[in-house]
């Protein structure tokens, strides 16, 4: 009975709702069949049997029809709102979903007594343009899904990761430390690293560049996506391949 999905998108929901339904009808026409208006008392009708072979020929297929056909716009209702949320190429979060997600938690961290700190990467693919110009943008797009998977392998499962446009991704790390958040930015960096892309045979060098903010207040996502993408801009300035964190409300390092 645990593994039943009881949900409106579970055809448990269906056979029980059916079956509740069909006895219910048949309730209602045995007790319409045995109350007299007339005396306002009970009575045994005139032809009981039919009070059960009536509702069971028409109220389960009406029912089953009626509740399969509300199961598949519930699915089919999850499925839009899956595809509207999701990244066609890489299967993250899209940048509307990722943002919405991000500034969900932290209104509800704004109404929380609980301390947290978080952190937002902003990552970015570096020398995209040159794999797009010399490979063309199918490969591309085999680099992308590349670095999005890899980017998903070093996240743990309350992490969030979304891509935000083009060749730029948003990851999202609530609940970590400082030195926390600095180590799976390097491991993100290291695993995108040591991915071996090799378009039409040859080997071809893939790395991205982390801007990060940490944070303890409550910020709008907007402000935290220009803090860290003031970092990476600083993190491409100064050699690409590497990562820049600061905690949001100090000054950011300006670029060598």
């Amino acid at each position: 009975m645990r593994n039943l999905d009881w949900s409106a998108r579970g055809r448990a929901r269906v056979y029980a709702l059916t079956a509740l339904g069909t006895a219910t009808c048949i309730a209602l026409a045995f007790a319409f069949d045995s109350f007299s208006f007339t005396t306002w008392s009970w009575r045994w009708g005139s032809d009981p049997l039919n009070n059960l072979i009536i509702p069971l020929l028409i109220a389960p297929p009406f029912f089953f029809l009626l509740l399969g056909k509300m199961r598949q716009l519930s699915i089919a209702h999850q499925e839009l709102a899956q595809v509207a949320s999701t990244d066609s190429l890489t299967s993250l979060l899209n940048r509307r979903a990722f943002m919405e997600v991000v500034e969900s938690y932290i209104r509800r961290m704004e109404t929380s007594s609980r301390q947290a700190t978080d952190a937002l990467l902003v990552i970015d693919v570096d020398h995209f343009k040159s794999v797009n110009d010399r490979y063309g943008h199918d490969t591309g797009d085999d680099a992308l899904r590349l670095v999005a998977s890899s980017i998903c392998g070093s996240l743990c499962e309350a992490d969030l990761a979304g891509r935000l446009g083009g060749e730029e991704f948003g990851v999202f790390l609530p609940g970590k430390s400082h030195e926390h958040v600095s180590l799976i930015a390097e491991r993100i960096r290291m695993s995108v690293d040591e991915l071996r892309f090799e378009p039409n045979g040859k080997p071809h060098p893939l790395s991205i560049s982390i801007g990060g903010v940490i944070f303890e207040e409550s910020p709008t996502f907007k402000e935290l996506y220009r803090k860290a993408d003031e970092q990476l801009y600083f993190a491409k300035r100064n050699g690409r391949n590497r990562v820049e964190l600061n905690t949001f409300g100090q000054d950011v390092r300006k670029p060598a």
